[in-house]
Parts: C-alpha cells; sequence; structure tokens
C-alpha cells in the first residue's frame, strides 16, 4: 500500500472495510470506518469554514477523546499541521507552545477533560456542538502558512517535554508517520481483528505515531482512554483487548493494583501481544511482568524525533534479552563511540525515513542533532551486540560518574525494582564538591525503609553505583505517557535531599 497522506490511510478501510469498528470513544461510543471517515469530513469542513489553510497549524488542546483522530486527520485533508497538546499542561507550557507554533486555529476538548475546558475558558474560546463531540474553538486571525514540497509536508508537530527554555517542536511528516505506522504494524503482527489498547496519549508521539497510526494502517479497533488507570486498564483486559502498548511505569502500577486484588497473574484469554517503550527493562522486572501476563514482553525503542520506535524485539517468552532489538527495515544505526568512556558504549545515531524533518523555526538545535552525514543524535548511550541487537544503557546527559567510576541509572533503578515492595524508581546524579552522589526517589507498595533497600541492593551493585542517598515519596513526577520526568526530582524534593 502506498499513501501520500495519513488520512489515506482512513480511506483505505472505508473502501474494504467500511462497516467494522474503527474506534471506541474513551465515553464509550462506537464509530465504525465510515462513520470515522464522515466525521473527518466533518471536521474538514469545520476547519475550511475558519479558512484554515495548507501548511497553517491547527492546535489540539486535549485527552483522548474521538475529536483527536478526527481532527488530526481532518488536517490532514486540507494540509494543515496538527499540533496536538496535552491539556494537563499548565497555562504558561500552553501559552509558550502557542506563541511558537502560532496556530490559525485552536480546539478544546473540553467537554471530556476539566482542564481543556478550564484553558478554553482562560482563552475565551467559543463552545460548538459537532459529530465528533461538544468542543471549544478558537480562532486566533493568525496567517502564516508554511510552504514545503509534497514529500516534505508536515502531518504532526509535536512539542517534546524539555527541562528549561524555549518549547522544540518536533516536525513529523506524513512520510515519517506513514512509515512507522507499517513498520509498527509488522513488528506487532497487527491485523484488523485486533483491538488495541488507546490509553497512551494521543498528544505524545508513542499514542499517535505507535499506536493510533499503525491501527489505522492494519485497521485494528482502538479503545480509547481518557487517562489510563488500572483499573480501567483492568476492565478492558477482561473485554476483549488482544494488543497492550504501554511503558513500564503502567505496567508496574497496573500490576500492583492486581497484587491488591489478590490477583499474582492476569488470565486474559484475549490478549495476545504486550509491549513496553520510553524506558530500559530490567530482566527480574521483565520476568515478573512476563509471568504475570502469561505473555512475552515485547520491547522497543524510540523517541519524538524518530516518530516513535525504531527498534524493537520479537522474543519468546522467558527469552532473558533486555534489548530494545534490531532496527526496523529501511532504518540504519551506528553509535559514536568518542560519547562514551567504555569500548563497546557510545551514543546511538540513526538515519532513515522515521527521522523527523527538524525542529519547527530552529534551524540551529536541527543543526546540533544531525551529523554532517545525515545522522540523528538520539541523546542516548547504547550498545549494539553481535547480532545488531541494540541495548540502551542510559542517557549520555545522565551518566553519573562518581569517584571516576560510570553509574547508568537504569542498572541502578533495576536493582531497586528487583525489591517485592518496590512499584517504581528513579535515580540522578548530584553535584557536589567536584563528584556526583547518586541519588534515587522510590515509589513503594507497602512500608519499606531506604535502610531496607540500602540493604537489599548491596550485594547487587559495586560499592560505587549503590545510592548515596533513598528517598521514598508518595509519587514520582511523571508525564501523560507514564514516563518520569526526573528533571524534576531535585526541584520537587529538594527538602529530602541531604
Amino acid at each position: 500500500m502506498a499513501f501520500n497522506r495519513i488520512h489515506e490511510m482512513v480511506l483505505h478501510q472505508v473502501e474494504t472495510r467500511p462497516d467494522a469498528l474503527a474506534l471506541v470513544d474513551s465515553n464509550g461510543r462506537e464509530v465504525t470506518w465510515l462513520q470515522y471517515n464522515e466525521l473527518i469530513l466533518e471536521a474538514e469542513n469545520l476547519l475550511k469554514a475558519h479558512s484554515v489553510g495548507a501548511g497553517e497549524r491547527v492546535m489540539i488542546i486535549a485527552e483522548n477523546c474521538l475529536a483527536v483522530p478526527v481532527l488530526i486527520m481532518a488536517a490532514s485533508r486540507v494540509g494543515a499541521w496538527a499540533v496536538p497538546v496535552n491539556a494537563r499542561m499548565s497555562k504558561p507550557e500552553i501559552a509558550r507552545i502557542a506563541e511558537h507554533a502560532r496556530p490559525r486555529l485552536i480546539l478544546f476538548t473540553s467537554a471530556i477533560s476539566q482542564e481543556a475546558a478550564d484553558h478554553a475558558q482562560g482563552q475565551g474560546a467559543q463552545p460548538i456542538a459537532t459529530g465528533f463531540g461538544a468542543l471549544h474553538i478558537l480562532a486566533t486571525g493568525i496567517t502564516d502558512a508554511e510552504q514545503a514540497d509534497e514529500a516534505e509536508n508536515v502531518s504532526i508537530l509535536l512539542y517534546t517535554t524539555g527541562t528549561t527554555g524555549d518549547p522544540k517542536g518536533v516536525m513529523l511528516t506524513h512520510e515519517n508517520l506513514i512509515f512507522t505506522a507499517e513498520s509498527s504494524t509488522n513488528l506487532r503482527n497487527l491485523t484488523s481483528q485486533d483491538r488495541v489498547y488507546g490509553a497512551l496519549p494521543l498528544t505524545h508521539v508513542f499514542g499517535v505515531a505507535s499506536m493510533l497510526m499503525a491501527s489505522t494502517w492494519a485497521g485494528c479497533t482502538v479503545l480509547l482512554a481518557k487517562r489510563f488507570t488500572p483499573a480501567g486498564l483492568y476492565k478492558a483486559l477482561y473485554s476483549g483487548v488482544t494488543v497492550l502498548p504501554a511503558v513500564p511505569q503502567m505496567h508496574a502500577l497496573f500490576m500492583a493494583y492486581a497484587a491488591d486484588q489478590g490477583l499474582s497473574e492476569l488470565g486474559s484469554n484475549s490478549l495476545r501481544y504486550v509491549s513496553s517503550g520510553a524506558a530500559p527493562l530490567d530482566p527480574s522486572w521483565k520476568r515478573k511482568a512476563e509471568v504475570f501476563y502469561g505473555l512475552p514482553l515485547q520491547n522497543a525503542y524510540g523517541m519524538t524525533e524518530t516518530t516513535a520506535g525504531f527498534c524493537g524485539t520479537r522474543n519468546a517468552i522467558g527469552d532473558p534479552d533486555i534489548s530494545v532489538g534490531l532496527p526496523f527495515p529501511g532504518v540504519e544505526i551506528k553509535l559514536d563511540l568518542s560519547v562514551g568512556e567504555e569500548a563497546d558504549v557510545g551514543e546511538l545515531l540513526t538515519k532513515g525515513p522515521h527521522v523527523m524533518k527538524g525542529y519547527f523555526r530552529n534551524l540551529e538545535a536541527t543543526r546540533a542533532a544531525m551529523t554532517e552525514d545525515g545522522f540523528l543524535r538520539t541523546g542516548d548511550l547504547g550498545q549494539i551486540d553481535e547480532q545488531g541487537r541494540v541495548t540502551i544503557v542510559g542517557r549520555a546527559k545522565e551518566l553519573i560518574i562518581r569517584g571516576g567510576f560510570n553509574v547508568y541509572p537504569p542498572e541502578v533503578e533495576a536493582a531497586l525494582n528487583d525489591h517485592p515492595d518496590v512499584v517504581q524508581s528513579a535515580v540522578i546524579g548530584h553535584p557536589v564538591n567536584g563528584d556526583e552522589l547518586v541519588l534515587a526517589f522510590v515509589q513503594a507498595r507497602a512500608l519499606v525503609t531506604p535502610d531496607d533497600l540500602s540493604a537489599f541492593v548491596a550485594d547487587r551493585l559495586a560499592g560505587y553505583k549503590r545510592p548515596s542517598q533513598i528517598h521514598i515519596v508518595k509519587q514520582l513526577p511523571a508525564a501523560a505517557t507514564g514516563k518520569i520526568l526526573k528533571y524534576q526530582l531535585t526541584k520537587k524534593f529538594t527538602d529530602l535531599i541531604e
């Protein structure tokens, strides 16, 4: 199948299976492929009524619901750029994105999200009723179209979670998204019979590219969830879900919830594929998850700038492999060994049709992210084994150097997570007198003390890798995907750090 724009994937499904189920909204409403396309045409007319043209931006302040995929596909039909933004972001964060993106139109999924409704009210947006849900809409009056060749037309503009400074908008083209859709479909062996659990936010690359676009390519049914909750996932897994894409933190919280319900194994007879992404796996935790699900836990690796995953595993259950697998066909990878301090560790670089067009209106950052021969610098430290499998050992900028020794946070986190009462952990470096301390922040399910955890990891980690301080916290700061926001740890827990 060859498509030039992402909405053509929907048209293909309409032609081949119009009455099959495409989406189940977060409120339970079911939509066939034919109905989905009719709603997209309605949304296209809405955009045209507000004079949205090719190369202009349509900002969607949202949580997962039917309106989000409909508006993304409608933007494709008029050649506009969809800018999905999580409604749970703060007012200043959204204001910075809007100032940078300069959207012609802003839409708010106010009917299903109180946060979106609050933002709509704060910006003076007007309510509208549509076939795809009640929304608020704001016409900004901005006319600022970006022109590009057909092959480089941007489909989605995603703003990355930054630590400080101005937001960076990642320009993902139709080609980027279609490549990821096909590659993710092939990796998971998706078919039109699959029902995919859709709790990953559609405002994040994992949700919009690896989940939504792949499901559209394959003709799967996506069950949209407004937000991830362990109880919601539990219900979905007993209502016919076959594919569960998630991040490790979601799995950890769900297994903790199941344990509280007295379940040590899931027992769902429909689930056939479980994946984990956005964070490294440790062997012990992987074994626990596979026993719980009764299925192999497949791992993958990607980032916003690579249109979600570009490496993935196809392991059998019980396989001790904790790599992120092999690169997808058509993807090139290599290591920049000058970045790491060990012979076989370097920064992972990649090249191919999955790599972003660049950062919007930030040529300097785009050039800094690319090598002279066209490879993207991922910022992650990795290894490549003899079989070509990639293992991520940590972030280049998160590498802790303690007493002259390299400490990779994922290794310390794996040791902590092996404790039966630990739900998840986050490890960072903290500079002190020219050295770095290893700080660990731990979310636990039961009463466990820092001394308990220090003793637990003592025989699992070399002395220089053991945490200098362990802090038990109620909740770790996380993005909507569940990804732990490590840059917020020192600010959030300043009073705990000695």
